[in-house]
């Protein structure tokens, strides 16, 4: 119904800048909520940022509130994430996902019906 790509990865210094795409296909891109999610090797997925349709309503991990930012463009079916002052505990794979609860943001990954393929960011110390 849905098909998310995410692009944008790779490797980075510790304080510079990254920005993630996700690019979506198939169904109105403004009719999902969108989130990003990353995973470290050896833990859980974690929740990074949400975005509502419009993107006019935002929510952030408290591990990155006031360097990342979540945003997205939906002529382009495409939502970014811009990584600013990043860390080396930022290190891990970045997941774009989108849910049809288009009303609701969530923290929780299992409220997201579709995934991205995921795309790796490292960031030296």
């Amino acid at each position: 119904q849905v098909q998310l790509v995410e692009s944008g990865g790779g490797l980075v210094q510790a304080g510079g800048s990254l920005k993630l795409s996700c690019a979506a296909s198939g169904r109105p891109f403004n009719s999902y909520a969108m989130g990003w999610f990353r995973q470290a090797p050896g833990k859980e997925r974690e929740f990074v940022a949400a975005s509502t349709p419009s993107g006019s309503t935002t929510d952030y991990a408290d591990s990155v509130r006031g360097r990342f930012t979540i945003s997205r463009d939906n002529a382009k079916n495409t939502m970014y994430l811009q990584m600013n002052s990043l860390k080396p505990e930022d290190t891990a794979v970045y997941y774009c996902a989108a849910s049809p609860r288009s009303r609701y943001l969530f923290r929780n990954s299992k409220e997201y019906d579709y995934w991205g393929q995921g795309t790796q960011v490292t960031v030296s110390s």
